[in-house]
């Protein structure tokens, strides 16, 4: 239930933050909150990141509707008592969602965290589908590493009766 929660946690932060962007500013307005690092910058994108695949809607709700089963399939199946496994999932989930609900309601996704050393906008969904990401392949790492303590103690267990 906590993971689920946390999902939600994301869902409802990314459109509050996007609501508040769309309500309150321009279409290309800037906000710096850091000068030459950080700004808040009102933009829309309707492809992928980078803007790839641009105004393919119908492609990215088939494949966000792929996604979310598959996430919810793995989570259920796979991830029961691996913490760091259901939390990546969840928080792959919330970022899913998040920008699904733009493709749906706005057919496009709100965009507005710009740090100048990056070279696009980004919002809250991005940012939860990139740290879940980065949780999946720690929680890969992790998993290939236990993997290979347990074959090398299987073969120290043989070597010590000499």
């Amino acid at each position: 239930m906590i993971y689920y929660l946390m999902a939600l946690f994301i869902i409802v932060f990314d459109q509050l933050t996007k609501y508040l962007v769309v309500r309150n500013m321009e279409l290309g307005e800037s906000i710096h909150v850091i000068d030459n690092f950080f700004y808040i910058t009102s933009h829309r994108n309707t492809g992928a990141a980078w803007g790839m695949l641009e105004g393919q809607m119908w492609l990215f709700y088939i494949v966000t509707i792929v996604v979310i089963i598959g996430l919810l399939f793995y989570f259920h199946r796979h991830a029961k008592g691996n913490h760091l496994f259901s939390l990546s999932l969840m928080v792959l989930l919330g970022g899913a969602i998040g920008n699904f609900i733009d493709r749906i309601i706005r057919q496009e996704v709100v965009d507005f965290i710009q740090f100048t050393f990056f070279n696009f906008i980004f919002n809250i969904a991005d940012a939860a589908l990139t740290l879940g990401v980065a949780l999946l392949f720690i929680q890969m790492i992790l998993e290939e590493v236990q993997e290979k303590r347990k074959k090398n103690g299987k073969h120290s267990t043989h070597n010590t009766g000499k």
